[in-house]
């Protein structure tokens, strides 16, 4: 059975930093590409970043120069460290796996507070 667990959300004041994990299971994870998307209340899911299998990076425009993603495989982990937060980056976190399949973890919360 296919697992994504994301980890690392919660509450942070603006211009503090959060690090998103999401763990998978059930996979052969070096070979997906992994991303992170979220979805801020009251509107639709947005892509935030994504990780290719051999490591490259692509951002939203409102992340860049903030957020990195990363990936460990030989933890079958991806990571979002997320610094300068802004109040807009609140939301859920979502974890992506794709290869022949989309797989999606549950969600961690972060909330940014003014």
């Amino acid at each position: 059975q296919v697992q994504l667990v994301e980890s690392g959300g919660g509450l942070e004041e603006a211009g503090g930093s959060l690090r998103l994990s999401c763990t998978a299971s059930g996979i052969i994870f070096s070979i997906n590409h992994m991303a992170w998307y979220r979805q801020a209340p009251g509107k639709q899911r947005e892509l935030v970043a994504t990780v290719t299998t051999n490591g490259g990076t692509m951002y939203a425009d409102s992340v860049k120069g903030r957020f990195t993603a990363s990936r460990d495989n030989a933890r079958n982990t991806v990571y979002l460290q997320m610094n300068s937060l802004e109040v807009a980056d609140t939301g859920v976190y979502y974890c992506h796996a794709h290869r022949w399949v989309d797989y999606w973890g549950k969600g961690t919360l972060v909330t940014v507070s003014s």
